[in-house]
């Protein structure tokens, strides 16, 4: 559910960002900025969070001692 919450948070503040930018002629370079900055930051975030839940390598051991270690591949 974290992920879910986290790009509902990431569309309110974009949606907010689109309509409270200040007027002005950098008006749509505040949008944009504050958009990809937002978006950005979401992915960064998405990715590491999946990398850690899912890793693809499974950490190993390496610190036992080598008679457990026979046991264990029985």
């Amino acid at each position: 559910w974290s992920l879910l919450v986290g790009i509902l948070v990431v569309i309110a503040f974009c949606v907010a960002s689109y309509f409270l930018a200040p007027k002005g002629e950098d008006q749509l370079v505040w949008r944009s900025s504050l958009m990809i900055s937002a978006t950005a930051c979401y992915l960064m975030w998405a990715i590491t969070f999946l990398a850690q839940w899912h890793p693809l390598i499974v950490p190993q051991r390496n610190d036992l001692r080598p008679e457990y270690l026979q046991d264990k591949m029985l």
